[in-house]
């Protein structure tokens, strides 16, 4: 197949990822398309591969200015002829690529929102033959979603004002259903194939920590985790990321600063240092990151809480794109809440907003507090279906902490809010059950209150945690003022009668912090490289970027380089089949690479005859059967799902839909050998018939405990329900 080739020659991968060969597929033949995915998901990929095939130009509209160059830089390495026009370049500059636009030089050409509707831009649209415009970041265009920008309204108008109306194709990585229906309307799609892939990135680890001393924790952190890898700290104001980045440097920490009140050359430059791996840390606010590409984030710490769920997911995300474990930790404490109410009281903002952001800043709070799965707490924020109640991979999850009963210290905090008819915040109320001397208590005779001091032996972050968590649990409710006062909702009567119990994490009463381990169960995450090589590797490849005034990741990803150090390549053969080297990579670097190898192999004294008959085999396999026949000839052995998991090395989720593809293709699968008992499907059935197939928890939560997930999509499928 045309694309296959393409993804191989180009971009030097054998597959596609999730979601992608489905919207690029839908481009090629002509329909608009709006996808969904993940940061990592390959976003980019989906309209670069159509824009190569395509025999006209693919007009790409970004507002990330900061990516342009980038992304630009990468295609020519695959040896695709890409370039730009934004604000950052001179008129001399700016018509010098105008007129290799109108010549066809180029087959990309990236170009920011505000420009869309110049005469410049209009006139040039005349002379060109635009077969597809892919829109970047398309959430910008809904004023309800967390980055709204003006000028992504200039989108429709400009596609309108063309003689031929393109393709078009809009991707975003943060969009609720509610927003996807907006871009799509707002856009003007025509029929498009609307691919939502999911929000999970199972490789980053979330942690939400509630940490007396920020900093003091920070530095732990750093000095503990990833002490060679770079990282991202985004701080709530201006003030805080130029105070925390001298606190950092004064420690000797590689660290830079990023906001908007910088200088636009001092901005650049840091910017650079982390792109460029001469800075290890950048702190800043959330000016920084939209569209940054840096793959090999390690971590990403908010040391203040970000604005809204989508910002958070967006911010985060900027983690581990390569596919490796990385970290997501958010440092949380109630005063994050006022800073963020403030910042919205500050705004000039209709009342529909206004409520609408205080209503996402809410979610984000709860998220917080809850005891809950992170992970999906995240996701069900996106609506997508949650199937498992663990993920075991983030701070909640993985925590051995006991659960205890404290509904006595809830009824305590709930009946002080009430004796002060609920005019105080979480602060007063902390004061008061603990028993302060406080001359406003005194004055204001608080200290007459039958709730004063009954709380004494409770430090002060343990009972603000409990009272965190109360609003969370919707028993009490935190008003959106500057300073917010707390009172009761409905909810808490039933706690106060004693009708309803409430249970909290030990170890957050304790200010105890979760340490985190790693249980992934990722697909193609192996750490059994040789680290000296790799280094060497990555030392030849700074050397490569410095010269080319590029990111080291433009030339060849770390994942590429650990592939190499793995596998040994002393060949064309062998080096084309690293994943991401297509063949204009290998011509601009193989021969300098594989000498670096063959190098490191005499030196070392290495007998690589195994490792390179080994991966030739499996290379050779790839390329005969890709992952769903493979999958498919376990199942022709006889094997159970459970033993096709174990051999393929994937999760029962995921052989269920490797061999629901075998079945499109035509493949007969016979769904009755997975299902162990008749009376299980009967009772499926019967849910199915009562609560519908909208969503599959509903549907888990009406039947006995033994029967699964997979069991419930077995049935689904076998049956052929919609």
């Amino acid at each position: 197949m045309v694309m296959y080739e393409a993804l191989k020659t180009y971009f030097g991968y054998d597959e596609f990822k999730k979601g992608q060969e489905k919207l690029i597929e839908g481009t090629l033949k002509g329909r608009d398309v709006l996808g969904v995915m993940p940061t990592g998901g390959g976003k980019s990929l989906c309209y670069q591969l159509p824009a190569i095939l395509f025999d006209g130009i693919t007009l790409v509209i970004s507002p990330l200015i900061a990516l342009m160059k980038d992304q630009v830089d990468s295609l020519e390495e695959i040896g695709i002829d890409g370039t730009y026009i934004n604000s950052t370049l001179d008129q001399k500059e700016q018509c010098h690529r105008i007129e290799g636009i109108k010549k066809g030089k180029y087959k990309i050409v990236y170009v920011a929102p505000e420009r869309l509707n110049t005469y410049q831009l209009l006139n040039l649209a005349k002379d060109i033959d635009i077969s597809m415009v892919a829109i970047d970041e398309a959430h910008c265009i809904s004023q309800w979603g967390h980055d709204f920008r003006p000028s992504y309204l200039e989108i429709p108008r400009f596609i309108n004002s063309l003689n031929k109306r393109p393709i078009v194709s809009a991707y975003t990585a943060t969009a609720t259903k509610e927003i996807v229906d907006e871009i799509n309307r707002l856009i003007g799609l025509k029929n498009p194939l609307i691919s939502v892939v999911g929000f999970d990135r199972p490789n980053l680890f979330y942690q939400v920590v509630k940490a007396k001393d920020k900093f003091n924790y920070l530095m732990n952190y750093l000095e503990d985790n990833f002490q060679e890898e770079s990282g991202i700290i985004y701080c709530a104001t201006r003030k805080t990321v130029e105070s925390l980045t001298k606190r950092l440097q004064d420690k000797n920490i590689s660290a830079v600063a990023y906001h908007g009140g910088m200088a636009d050359d001092v901005r650049g430059r840091n910017q650079e240092d982390f792109i460029h791996n001469r800075s290890r840390i950048i702190v800043a606010t959330n000016a920084f990151g939209l569209g940054i590409d840096k793959p090999n984030i390690r971590f990403v710490i908010h040391y203040n809480m970000p604005k809204n769920m989508e910002a958070y997911y967006q911010e985060a995300g900027r983690a581990g794109r390569d596919g490796e474990p990385s970290d997501c930790i958010l440092l949380y404490s109630p005063g994050d809440i006022v800073k963020q109410k403030y910042i919205i009281q500050s705004s000039t903002l209709s009342p529909e907003r206004e409520t609408m952001l205080y209503t996402n800043l809410q979610y984000l709070v709860d998220y917080c507090n809850t005891n809950d799965c992170l992970r999906n707490n995240i996701l069900n924020y996106f609506g997508e279906e949650i199937e498992d109640e663990k993920c075991n991979n983030c701070g909640n999850c993985i925590s051995q902490s006991e659960m205890v009963d404290i509904t006595i210290e809830s009824q305590k905090i709930l009946s002080c809010i009430y004796r002060v008819r609920e005019r105080y915040g979480a602060t007063m109320i902390t004061h008061i059950l603990r028993g302060s001397k406080n001359k406003r208590i005194l004055d204001l005779g608080l200290d007459n209150l039958s709730t004063y001091g009954i709380m004494k032996e409770y430090s002060e972050p343990a009972l603000k945690e409990i009272i965190m968590t109360l609003v969370a649990m919707d028993y009490i409710l935190m008003t959106a003022d500057k300073y917010p006062v707390l009172k009761l909702t409905p909810a808490s009567i039933p706690v106060l009668k004693g009708e309803v119990k409430v249970f909290h994490k030990k170890d957050l009463l304790e200010a105890k912090q979760i340490t985190r381990k790693r249980t992934l169960d990722l697909e193609y995450i192996d750490e059994n490289y040789d680290q000296e090589l790799f280094e060497e590797l990555r030392e030849f490849r700074y050397g490569l970027a410095q010269q080319k005034g590029v990111a080291p990741f433009i030339i060849f990803h770390d994942l590429t380089l650990k592939e190499m150090a793995t596998y040994f390549p002393q060949d064309k053969e062998q080096f084309l089949r690293i994943k991401g080297i297509g063949f204009k990579k290998y011509e601009n670097y193989g021969e300098d690479f594989i000498n670096i190898i063959r190098d490191y192999v005499d030196r070392k004294k290495i007998d690589t005859s195994t490792i390179k008959r080994v991966e030739i085999e499996r290379s050779i396999e790839r390329e005969s059967k890709d992952r769903y026949e493979l999958t498919y000839d376990c199942y022709l052995e006889g094997l159970s799902l459970g033993q096709i998991a174990k051999k393929r090395d994937f999760t029962p989720n995921t052989i269920i839909k490797h061999l629901e593809k075998c079945e499109e293709r035509g493949n007969r699968v016979d769904w009755s050998r997975f299902i162990d008992d008749p009376n299980k499907e009967k009772k499926i059935l019967s849910a199915i018939d009562e609560i519908g197939l909208e969503r599959l928890r509903p549907i888990k939560e009406a039947l006995p405990e033994e029967i699964s997930y997979e069991d419930i999509k077995i049935v689904i499928i076998k049956n052929k329900l919609n």
